[in-house]
């Protein structure tokens, strides 16, 4: 049987997370965590086995941009998926630490899972 694909959902609203763990499940083994810090000791703890990174850009401890500043830094083949119900501004600023794609809040599940399979090539 072949291995699922790890993701790491990172959004200080417990509904987001809980209706993106449900989703996801279906298809990719889900981490989670509430906050920009507990998203990066996750990540840490998984030893670089994390395939994709999903995490909101506005946070308590450490901001979405903060993380994948981060994640980028120590593992730049990590895609990374910011998620905003901020507008443009956080956007731009999620762009510009090489987020590979912001999406603004509501987005369809659908169409994010699409771009999942996209960045991790498992068509």
């Amino acid at each position: 049987m072949k291995k699922k694909k790890r993701l790491l959902v990172i959004d200080d609203s417990k509904e987001t997370v809980a209706g993106l763990k449900s989703f996801l499940s279906q298809k990719y083994e889900v981490l989670t965590a509430y906050n920009g810090l507990d998203g990066l000791k996750v990540f840490e703890s998984s030893q670089g086995k994390v395939d994709l990174v999903i995490t909101d850009l506005v946070m308590p401890e450490i901001s979405g941009v903060g993380v994948i500043s981060i994640i980028k830094k120590k593992y730049p083949g990590t895609p990374v998926i910011a998620i905003t119900g901020w507008g443009e501004h956080p956007g731009a600023l999620a762009t510009e630490a090489e987020a590979d794609l912001v999406l603004d809040k509501p987005f369809e599940l659908i169409d994010l899972d699409r771009h999942i399979t996209d960045l991790l090539g498992t068509r």
